[in-house]
């Protein structure tokens, strides 16, 4: 059985070896999100794009299929806490074509008001996900067995928006921090952050003569992700109280369009296609997406409305009174500040008279001490001479110790000279004897043991000669890669190599200089941190 697993196997992966497949980024490709669920493009937009309080749902399908092909879902419930302060529970599903990573979400924004229409919204999302490969089907010409297992991955991203007026400019960070509690370790490097930096402008329209606060709202967006192009578009936004539009350009995925409408001052739905144009989505099919919400809470009616206004209206009018009655008690303080002047300056006044009284006493008493310090005088001639003799004692006792310190100075300078002499002979011989060591290993006779798995070459591209320690070798670069990355994942740090001679990429694990070295590494599983099989290739050559 375990055969015909195999050979079934082969014949897969060979016919798919003919077939183009587009590599897709990591992120969610919520590019398109511009008024529902748009918490997931920005964590701060929850705080009025996602209309709180509402649950909404956004599918794509990346090449309209809906079946194997990279697909993305997410459900989301927003409510809004309160004036300042909105949060978010939601589901997510998302295929990248090599994982599918499905978890929950949680969001959380603040407003924060700067000035008069400036304000600054800060947001998080927090993503707790299963992650397993989306397929199953491996090609490895080697017959090392390589299982990857799922994980579980706690995920933050952060966002600002800054509003200014109707100008919109933000800045989110997708994978800000992360960690795998299935390894225990962080589940991406340094190098692998994604950032995304977006600015929009609100333009106030009227299109229907029942809703006087259409929108137009243009917007260009910046992203950059680890190992793919940096993706730059644009979109524009036509929303009303009835329907939106909406239209864009992405560098990587291309043209899209969409529409959508609103029912019953609660429901609405849309749907958007997309069409790529670039040479590496030759022969796709167009992606597609679908976006629902339905509005939570109480409608107000138009009496409602007016009643609220009323009320504003009502409330201004006691603020301007309560201004007049505040326009009173300044100046009530202000004639009890006069008042109070005139009692400071009685109080300065006999302060000054005090100030010459005491003024007085001062001087005859320094008329006293005059007569003191004449007899002091004497007394401080005889302390300073003392204490030149004394300063002059000193100074040639200085010059003695400087004297010294000179002469140990010269001595230790000496050894040093003769210590860092003996260094570099030592380095010299060091640096002889490993070239002799290179220059034996590459004369070094080697006879395959029996049953060992061994290969040599004269010569291998750019490589330096010695024995490597082959982990895998790969045909197809997508298990290439995830092989590698799960290699990583285990605290290694494993190294590839391209033979043209058969195409295919080999990984290996480290290099040493005699056969010796190699098989101890290999016999010992690379001092047990690597379990599974190796083999060892050899280059004689330059």
């Amino acid at each position: 059985m375990n055969k015909l697993c195999g050979t079934l196997l082969i014949v897969f992966v060979v016919l798919g070896l003919k077939a183009q497949e587009v590599v897709l980024p990591s992120d969610f490709r919520q590019h398109n999100l511009t008024e529902y669920n748009s918490s997931l493009l920005n964590p701060a937009y929850s705080l009025n794009r996602n209309n709180p309080s509402s649950v909404a749902m956004w599918a794509r399908w990346q090449w309209q299929t809906y079946d194997g092909d990279p697909t993305s879902l997410f459900l989301n419930y927003t409510t809004r806490l309160n004036n300042v302060s909105a949060a978010g529970v939601g589901f997510f599903q998302n295929n990248t074509g090599i994982f599918l990573n499905t978890g929950a979400a949680l969001n959380y924004a603040y407003n924060i008001e700067l000035s008069e229409n400036v304000f600054l919204g800060v947001g998080l999302n927090l993503f707790g996900y299963q992650q397993k490969l989306a397929d199953q089907r491996f090609f490895i010409p080697n017959p090392i067995q390589t299982s990857i297992n799922n994980n579980f991955i706690v995920q933050l991203a952060t966002g600002i928006n800054l509003n200014i007026d109707r100008l919109n400019i933000g800045l989110v960070s997708e994978n800000l921090l992360d960690y795998n509690f299935s390894t225990n370790e962080r589940n991406s490097g340094p190098g692998e952050r994604m950032f995304l930096a977006l600015t929009s402008y609100d333009f106030p329209i009227t299109i229907l003569k029942t809703d006087k606060n259409s929108i137009l709202r243009p917007s260009i967006y910046y992203k950059s992700i680890p190992g793919f192009d940096s993706q730059f578009g644009i979109q524009s936004l036509l929303t009303t109280n009835k329907y939106w539009v909406q239209g864009g350009y992405n560098s990587f995925y291309g043209f899209s369009g969409g529409i959508g409408g609103r029912f019953f001052k609660r429901f609405s739905v849309g749907a958007l296609i997309e069409v790529g144009t670039s040479s590496d989505l030759k022969g796709q099919n167009p992606s597609f997406e679908l976006v629902t919400s339905y509005k939570l809470g109480k409608l107000e009616s138009a009496e409602e409305k007016l009643k609220e206004e009323l009320i504003a209206e009502q409330e201004e009018k006691e603020d301007l009174v309560k201004e007049e009655l505040s326009n009173v008690e300044k100046l009530a303080l202000k004639r009890e500040a006069k008042k109070q002047v005139r009692l400071n300056q009685i109080a300065i006044q006999r302060q000054k008279d005090s100030v010459q009284e005491s003024t007085r006493l001062a001087e005859f008493a320094v008329k006293e001490s005059k007569r003191d310090l004449s007899r002091k005088r004497d007394s401080i001639a005889n302390a300073k001479a003392e204490q030149a003799l004394a300063a002059s004692k000193a100074i040639e006792t200085q010059r003695k110790q400087d004297s010294i310190a000179s002469v140990i100075k010269k001595e230790a300078e000496a050894v040093a000279l003769n210590q860092k002499h003996r260094q570099d002979s030592i380095a010299l011989s060091e640096a002889a004897l490993v070239e002799a060591e290179k220059l034996a290993a590459r004369n070094e006779v080697v006879k395959p043991k029996a049953g060992e798995k061994y290969e040599e070459v004269d010569k291998q591209g750019s490589l330096s000669p010695g024995y490597y320690l082959i982990a895998n070798v790969f045909g197809t670069k997508k298990y290439f890669d995830v092989f590698m990355a799960e290699t990583k994942k285990k605290g290694l740090n494993p190294k590839s190599f391209y033979r043209s001679l058969n195409k295919y990429n080999y990984v290996y694990l480290a290099k040493y200089n005699t056969i010796n070295e190699a098989r101890e590494a290999r016999d010992s599983k690379l001092d047990g941190t690597y379990s599974k099989k190796t083999w060892i290739f050899r280059v004689t050559g330059e």
